[in-house]
């Protein structure tokens, strides 16, 4: 993965029209949160974020379009996911079952699955979530 000056990678969704989208909304200012689950970072071995951190954006191609730096950082059971939270993803959502329904596709899929390593693996009130509040820092290009 691409590493600009020493950041670590900010990936959203997997490449292709996902992340595309995912990008765009961020460079437009209209995506200024992201959940993720617990079970990936687990899966990856990695540590949570902290509020401070920086890392490199990436496009689909890996390029480096931007700095982010993270905000803010909650665990929480998905039923815990607010409104806010929901629409700052910048997806167009207009309600928390909206934001959801969309989120469970993504975590449903087979892509994801494969990446967890659990084939079975769903959501439910209790999974817990990583919520992430961040902002530019940087364009880059």
């Amino acid at each position: 993965m691409t590493i600009i000056d020493g950041l670590p990678p900010y990936l959203l969704g997997f490449p292709g029209p996902l992340r595309d989208r995912l990008v765009a909304a961020v460079l437009s200012g209209a995506k200024t949160t992201t959940t993720g689950l617990l079970a990936g970072y687990e899966a990856e071995g990695e540590p949570l974020p902290r509020p401070g951190d920086r890392a490199a954006l990436l496009d689909s191609a890996e390029r480096a379009v931007a700095v982010v730096e993270v905000l803010e950082v909650r665990v929480l059971r998905l039923g815990e996911v607010d409104l806010r939270h929901a629409v700052d993803e910048g997806e167009g959502d207009a309600s928390v079952a909206e934001w959801r329904s969309s989120h469970e596709e993504f975590w449903h899929s087979a892509a994801l699955r494969e990446e967890l390593g659990d084939p079975e693996f769903t959501v439910d009130e209790e999974t817990l979530v990583v919520a992430e509040r961040f902002r530019v820092v940087e364009r880059l290009g």
